[in-house]
């Protein structure tokens, strides 16, 4: 049997992350962390979800979640949404996996954020703060991560083609969606080991 390296990959069930695994399985042993293993958003359930699957070399973390409204338009809970899906779930499930990863092996984080950080549009002010707030993250960690072997990366592709966004924009102006996994899939392996603290577009030219 060939040894594969353990990846765990959470927002696996969804149109990216069906995508993810599909590209990933045959080169890793991919552990998908679903809503019914652990709440993203409790620490604590976080880190027992992480702890019983035991040491991995990496993460995929694509859960997250969008919802639009300027500033006047958004409620206290949708701001609190925001924060906790895109970027409190991160922090936790971060933390809880580096706690498992062996600091003097390859090891890689990969997080999707979004375009919006970027751009900074009007028009979701929250979702926009609250992915800007993880690429801070993940910039701040790959300089903690200075003198291992774990890299840091953050992706900001425009908007993904969904059948949601179909529904919204023409189909050649969204990402496709195994783009966005050939990208994980490079930077995971041995060839993306020099990229480290990048925040990388991803569009659909």
């Amino acid at each position: 049997m060939v040894w594969m390296r353990k990846l765990l990959i959470t927002g696996a069930t969804g149109g990216l992350g069906t995508e993810v695994v599909r590209h990933l399985r045959d080169e890793y042993d991919v552990v998908a962390l679903t809503r019914a293993q652990a709440d993203l958003r409790d620490p604590a359930s976080v880190r027992a979800a992480v702890q019983s699957i035991g040491s991995v070399y990496g993460l995929v973390h694509l859960a997250g979640g969008f919802a639009p409204g300027s500033l006047a338009e958004t409620s206290d809970e949708t701001w609190a949404q925001m924060l906790d899906l895109n970027l409190t779930a991160a922090f936790f499930t971060i933390r809880e996996t580096l706690a498992v990863m062996d600091r003097g092996a390859p090891g890689r984080i990969i997080v999707i954020s979004s375009d919006a950080a970027r751009t900074k549009a009007p028009g979701s002010v929250a979702y926009t703060v609250s992915k800007s707030a993880l690429n801070a993250l993940i910039e701040v960690l790959a300089k903690e991560l200075k003198g291992t072997r774990i890299t840091a990366n953050a992706l900001l592709p425009t908007s993904l083609d969904t059948p949601a966004m179909r529904a919204e924009m023409p189909r050649e102006q969204l990402v496709p969606l195994d783009r966005v996994a050939a990208t994980i899939r490079f930077l995971l392996g041995d060839s993306g080991a020099s990229i480290h603290g990048a925040l990388i577009p991803l569009s659909a030219r």
